[in-house]
């Protein structure tokens, strides 16, 4: 059995009336991916920021290692980056590390290390001024495994990236996942936790609608977009059929929602035998987007 490195057991927190966070609980184990999603406001850098001992709950606790160490011990067996990447513009990449590393208590030794693993070596003697902001980013990035934590916090890492320097924190956070390091990415980038997470929190309005895998949360039955030469015919010949929970109209098309399995073999031969001649068939799986606002609304 994994791990445990953190718990959070009903965990809120209040802004005068406004509840950030709404009594979440949630479990992190080691070796994960995990993405919290939500779009913004609905409490994901406040639940970092509790975590993380810069916001106070209101109520509520969290544990890290099952209680065995303190939130400040186990700070120091995690890396976080919360926002923008700040360092002093003109120092070099290297100049910008051996400060951090000063400050964590780590030594120098990891600095080529951890700059080889973004692929900054080769710059590391540029100042940080002259660095895109992908670099910026990765740089960060290097600076939080500086101490070679247990679990990396990214907050919205992919953020106003070009494509290219968005892939290359994706592929950065694979290869930091396969050395052992679980990571938490809160992002309202749908796209890129699907690409990158094990598993997935839902919130919105600081409430949490689902933890678990992102296979089981974009699993479904699928859904079938069909169209025939008689559309009457074919919606009733439809909703007759036990797999099918709903047939709705959509521009020239019927979408059929199903509650239990069904083949496109078995469908196709379905209507056919009703004689009914079709002229677009085909089945489809619902996006992380889709199931998002599906879990949400």
């Amino acid at each position: 059995m994994s791990e445990i490195l953190l718990q959070l057991d009903q965990l809120s927190k209040n802004f005068g009336s406004i509840k950030a966070v709404d009594q979440l609980s949630l479990t992190l184990t080691k070796g994960k991916v995990y993405g919290l999603l939500g779009p913004n406001g609905s409490g994901k850098s406040t639940t970092l920021g509790m975590i993380l001992n810069v916001i106070n709950p209101t109520q509520g606790s969290f544990e890290w290692y099952q209680g065995r160490l303190s939130t400040h011990e186990a700070l120091k067996k995690i890396g976080a980056i919360i926002e923008r990447p700040n360092f002093y513009p003109y120092m070099s990449a290297f100049e910008n590390l051996k400060l951090i590393c000063k400050i964590k208590e780590c030594p120098y030794d990891s600095i080529e290390e951890k700059l080889t693993l973004v692929g900054l070596w080769e710059r590391r003697n540029s100042k940080f001024s002259t660095y895109s902001l992908g670099m910026k980013q990765r740089l960060a990035i290097a600076a939080a495994l500086l101490n070679n934590p247990d679990l990396l916090i990214l907050d919205e890492s992919i953020n106003g990236l070009d494509p290219e320097g968005t892939n290359q924190i994706r592929k950065l956070i694979n290869t930091i996942s396969k050395m052992g390091t679980t990571i938490l990415l809160a992002s309202h980038l749908l796209d890129e936790v699907e690409k990158v997470c094990d598993e997935v929190i839902v919130l919105k309005k600081g409430v949490k609608y689902y933890q678990g895998p992102l296979d089981a949360i974009t699993n479904s039955f699928g859904y079938f977009e069909v169209k025939a030469t008689d559309p009457k015919a074919l919606e009733e010949k439809l909703i007759t059929l036990d797999p099918v929970k709903e047939v709705q109209k959509e521009q020239h098309l019927l979408v059929v929602y199903l509650k239990e399995e069904l083949s496109e073999e078995k469908l196709f031969k379905e209507l056919v035998a009703a004689e009914l001649v079709i002229t677009h068939f085909i089945k489809k799986h619902p996006s992380l987007e889709t199931q998002f606002l599906t879990l949400t609304q």
